[in-house]
């Protein structure tokens, strides 16, 4: 299987091309978030950074049997739509029902007071257009919690360790607020409560490749793990939440899942403070390799230009990984 986590810079794209006989090409596609689709964020593409579409379009790809949105932000949604307006979905994986999107509206941007606020009213706006999209072209939306395993191909497998089904009853709540607020005041305190609430409300999945173990918790942070057993989140692979940033993983954290690889998506110029020092060190210090969607500065790290990180995992256990040429 090959999974590649895309240099979208600041947002995270992962292609996940596993064999499968009953596909046409013989290999099933699977895209799990698009990164962001705001043009200041590939206007510097020194370091590789290319948007998640055109990178599928010169990967050759032909269709998506799935693609997978952990949570509305733009850094993760808005790439998806558009990956999913040249490749629309056969199957769409989100935390909010099937039909919820249709009881819902556009937003106008024009009324936010900041640019994390715009950002946040474009991927709900992007989240309605996502769902539409997939369903008129015949594509099937399925939400999934805590609890759900799916077979996705011959030897991969995927189960859902977050959110809960609390979280998801909360995540529809807030959003059902969000919605039917008409006092513009109110309105923006609440979607800003939605936007900080947002992350932990990440679809977490853990995929098995004939028994290589990948743990990809979205953005969910060190809190967000409280409701999983502990001993559910061991892998040979974990992609650190929140990108990296000082509440991605703490001691804890990492004692349970034990990785031999991280993979930490934080943009190059390491915005937010993610790829944050002290988080790499601690994953470093625990016997962790690191690898990085983009090319961000970190001690002890010599990253080259690359259009993404590639890992290929073997049918035994084994996996490399190599950075792709921009």
């Amino acid at each position: 299987m090959k999974m590649t986590f895309v240099n979208v810079g600041y947002g995270e794209a992962i292609l996940l091309e596993c064999p499968d006989d009953s596909r046409p090409d013989g290999v099933f596609h699977a895209l799990i978030d698009g990164g962001g689709a705001n043009p200041d964020e590939f206007a510097d593409r020194s370091s590789g950074r290319i948007p998640i579409a055109d990178f599928l379009t010169a990967r050759g790809l032909h269709r998506l049997d799935l693609a997978v949105s952990t949570h509305t932000h733009e850094d993760h949604i808005c790439g998806l739509l558009h990956a999913a307006q040249l490749y629309p979905p056969a199957m769409l994986w989100q935390t909010l029902p099937p039909a919820f999107y249709l009881g819902l509206h556009p937003l106008d941007v024009r009324q936010a007071r900041t640019p994390s606020e715009r950002l946040f009213l474009q991927a709900l706006n992007d989240y309605i257009s996502l769902c539409f999209l997939t369903e008129r072209n015949g594509g099937r939306i399925e939400m999934l919690h805590a609890g759900a395993a799916r077979t996705l191909c011959p030897g991969l497998t995927a189960k859902v360790l977050a959110p809960d089904e609390a979280d998801a009853e909360a995540l529809m709540q807030f959003t059902r607020g969000l919605y039917a607020e008409h006092d513009s005041e109110a309105f923006l305190r609440r979607l800003d409560e939605l936007d900080a609430r947002m992350n932990n409300y990440s679809l977490m999945l853990l995929l098995d490749f004939c028994g290589t173990r990948i743990l990809l918790p979205g953005d969910t942070n060190r809190a967000g793990y409280d409701s999983i057993p502990a001993e559910a989140l061991a892998a040979h692979l974990f992609k650190v939440g929140h990108h990296g940033q000082i509440d991605g993983a703490d001691q804890a954290l990492i004692d349970c899942i034990r990785p031999k690889g991280v993979v930490c998506c934080a943009s190059s110029d390491r915005r937010y403070n993610s790829a944050n020092p002290d988080t790499m060190r601690l994953l470093r210090e625990n016997g962790a390799s690191l690898y990085f969607s983009d090319c961000p500065a970190v001690d002890g790290e010599s990253i080259p230009p690359h259009a993404a990180l590639e890992f290929t995992i073997g049918m035994n256990g084994a996996w490399r990984a190599r950075y792709l040429p921009a």
